[in-house]
C-alpha cells in the first residue's frame, strides 16, 4: 500500500505519535532491532501462530501486500524461530515494509543483509513446526496493544507504537503540531532558556522548600 501518511509516521518516530495519539497503543515489550537505525511505519498484516509453529506465516506471506508490516505472534510467546531467510525474502518480495516479530527469528545475520526492517523478541535457531494453521488477519495483541489488520505500526529505536486506522489522519497532525511545538522549545533552550522556568515550576516551587 503506497500511502505518504506511513512515510510521515515514520519520520515522526515511536515517542511522538505515542504522545501525540494521548499516550495510547504502545507495544509494552522489549524488542530487538535486527536492522540498525531503521525505522518504519505500515498497515498491519498479520497472523496468529499455533505453539512453537509458524504455518501462519507461509499463508500470511502469501497475502501480504506492498508496503505491509507483517505482524507475527503466538497466544503465548516461546523463543522459537517463526521466521528465517526464506520466509523473509518472501515478504520482502511481495514488498513488505517491515516485520514485528513477537517470537524468534533466526538466520539473524542474512536478514540484515536483506535489509527488511525487523524487530523480533529473541533470535533463536530453534526451529518451528508447521502442523497448526493458525490464524492470518485478524485482530491480535501484541505487549498489550490491540493490533489489528489495517492499523498503523510504527517502529524505530524507541519500539514499537500502533495507530489504530481510523485515527491516522488525527494522530499524524497531532504529532505534527507536537513536532513543532518541541522545535520551538528547543530553538529557546539552545538560548538558555530552562523547562523548569517554561512549564511554572520554579513559579510554583518558590518559598516551598526541598
Amino acid at each position: 500500500m503506497s500511502d505518504h501518511r506511513f512515510a510521515e509516521l515514520a519520520r515522526l518516530g515511536v515517542a511522538t505519535v505515542y504522545e501525540a495519539s494521548g499516550r495510547q497503543g504502545l507495544v509494552d515489550e522489549e524488542f530487538i532491532r535486527l536492522l540498525p537505525a531503521s525505522s518504519v511505519a505500515g498497515p498491519a498484516r498479520t497472523a496468529v501462530c499455533g505453539p512453537a509453529d509458524n504455518r501462519a506465516v507461509h499463508e500470511v506471506a502469501a497475502h501480504t501486500q506492498p508496503g505491509d508490516i507483517v505482524v507475527l505472534t503466538m497466544d503465548n510467546p516461546v523463543p522459537v524461530a517463526l521466521i528465517g531467510d526464506l520466509l523473509a525474502t518472501q515478504i520482502r518480495t511481495r514488498g513488505a515494509a517491515g516485520a514485528l516479530v513477537n517470537g524468534a527469528v533466526r538466520d539473524a545475520d542474512t536478514l540484515r543483509e536483506l535489509g527488511l526492517p525487523i524487530w523480533t523478541r529473541w533470535i533463536r535457531v530453534r526451529g518451528a513446526t508447521k502442523t497448526h494453521r493458525g490464524e492470518a488477519n485478524r485482530p491480535v495483541v501484541v505487549g498489550g496493544a490491540v493490533i489489528r489488520p489495517g492499523d498503523a505500526v510504527v517502529m524505530d529505536g524507541d519500539g514499537v507504537v500502533v495507530v489504530a486506522a481510523e485515527r491516522i489522519d488525527e494522530v499524524t497532525a497531532a504529532s505534527q503540531a507536537r513536532e513543532g511545538m518541541e522545535a520551538e522549545a528547543r530553538r529557546q533552550y539552545l538560548t538558555g532558556a530552562l523547562s523548569y522556568d517554561l512549564y511554572g515550576f520554579r513559579a510554583a516551587d518558590d518559598g516551598k522548600s526541598i
